[in-house]
């Protein structure tokens, strides 16, 4: 992934580092996998604000994504690499061989007219997708599943992957994008490769107004507010407010959120690098 940064012939420009997008082959979706998404606003079914900074933004339509990689033993085409507005990393349109069309999470390093395939007995090569008991030591994989057949719902995110670093009886271990290490029935399917768009996390938007296309809209500081709006308003002049919590008093940096008898707390072996 390419990023271009802008002459500062405004202030909008100065700072500004965006995606070339260099990738892309086509700015046109599949008409048939795609669906409407419609914008909460963050309101909820009482139309009252649920989450705040929500709003406005361009429309989007919503990229129907074969999270499941289900179609075992036909190949199938890379057509297209996309822009997808509703996640960070790219997507690619993929046809079978029986005509058949889907979109899948692009790894990086996947080629327009490469092929790919999913099932037991297929080589752990960049894009194909495979049982995490049949692939070697030190993969690097992505879109996991947690629960057989269920899809993906593991690393999906740009630039991201987990390494299979173990096997221990029936589970594998994967070290997680996060540090943390857990393990994940083998029998679970996932892609070989790191996700695209690799760069994500080092454009800067330059400006409020951008922000505003992306649909959130703009976050009010804690110590701004008086003490009625927050635990952490009021003071006179510029006093910091004490230690950074939310509105509803909870400690924001360093307070444990994670329920002590989670049922998947067994599967855990490390927790995530301080």
């Amino acid at each position: 992934m390419a990023l271009k940064r802008l002459k500062p012939i405004t202030p909008a420009s100065r700072f500004a580092v965006l995606n070339t997008y260099a990738e892309i082959t086509t700015d046109t979706p599949e008409k048939r996998l795609t669906a409407p998404l419609k914008k909460s606003g963050g309101r909820n079914n009482q139309g009252r604000m649920s989450v705040r900074q929500r709003g406005g933004g361009s429309k989007r339509k919503y990229r129907i994504i074969d999270f499941k990689r289900n179609k075992h033993g036909m190949a199938a085409t890379v057509m297209t690499i996309e822009y997808d507005p509703n996640r960070s990393a790219y997507i690619s349109l993929v046809e079978y061989a029986d005509g058949e069309k889907r979109y899948i999470i692009c790894p990086e390093g996947v080629k327009v007219g490469q092929k790919i395939e999913s099932g037991d007995n297929v080589a752990p090569e960049i894009g194909n997708a495979v049982p995490l008991k049949n692939l070697p030591l030190g993969t690097a994989v992505h879109n996991i599943e947690l629960y057989p057949g269920a899809g993906g719902v593991l690393v999906r995110s740009a630039g991201t992957s987990a390494q299979l670093v173990a096997r221990e009886g029936k589970y594998v271990v994967l070290r997680m994008p996060s540090g943390e290490t857990r393990m994940i029935l083998g029998e679970c399917m996932a892609t070989v490769g790191v996700v695209s768009n690799s760069n994500h996390n080092l454009i800067v938007l330059g400006k409020a107004g951008r922000n505003r296309w992306l649909g959130r809209r703009p976050r009010v500081r804690g110590v701004a507010m008086n003490p009625v709006d927050h635990p952490m308003g009021g003071g006179e002049g510029r006093a910091s407010g004490g230690h950074p919590r939310s509105r509803k008093g909870l400690f924001s940096k360093g307070l444990k959120t994670r329920k002590p008898k989670k049922a998947s707390n067994k599967f855990i072996i490390d927790r995530k690098r301080k």
